[in-house]
């Protein structure tokens, strides 16, 4: 088993500044090349403050305004215009970072891309969903309108 510290939010595992025991395989080919961990050593305790405090400075503190926050994205679609062909296909797909891009242009708020969390490949124009994580305890729905850019 190794112990590492995640730098990165990993669906499963824990948030960033988290410290984790994973097998090495997981570790050794995933988690460290992809940059969502670094090897734990008795110096890191440090570096863990400092990504908590970074993970802090980030989130929603007062649990109203992440309430808001959930009601207003909700309430209303977001609109994302994208390439498409001719039968409604995407050249491509939607990422997360699209999302918080659409979010924040329809002057909904900020997202934070890695707490975006997109069930299935949207390849295709109409409505999809996809979930924001905005606290630990609270999550929000967000209906996407993808169409087709002119």
């Amino acid at each position: 088993m190794a112990k590492l510290i995640l730098t990165n939010e990993v669906a499963g595992l824990g948030s960033a500044g988290d410290v984790i025991e994973v097998k090495n395989g997981y570790a050794r080919n995933y988690l460290i090349p992809q940059g969502f961990a670094v090897a734990w050593t008795r110096g890191g305790e440090k570096q863990v403050a400092s990504i908590r405090a970074a993970r802090e400075s980030r989130a929603i503190h007062d649990h109203e305004e992440a309430v808001a926050l959930k009601d207003a994205l909700e309430s209303n679609k977001v609109k994302l215009s994208v390439k498409a062909g001719k039968e409604g296909r995407l050249f491509g797909s939607v990422k997360t970072a699209d999302v918080a891009d659409a979010v924040k242009a329809a002057g909904l708020g900020e997202l934070d891309k890695r707490k975006i969390h997109i069930t299935a490949p949207i390849k295709a124009v109409g409505e999809h969903e996809a979930t924001v994580r905005l606290r630990d305890d609270l999550t929000a729905v967000i209906t996407l309108q993808v169409v087709a850019a002119k």
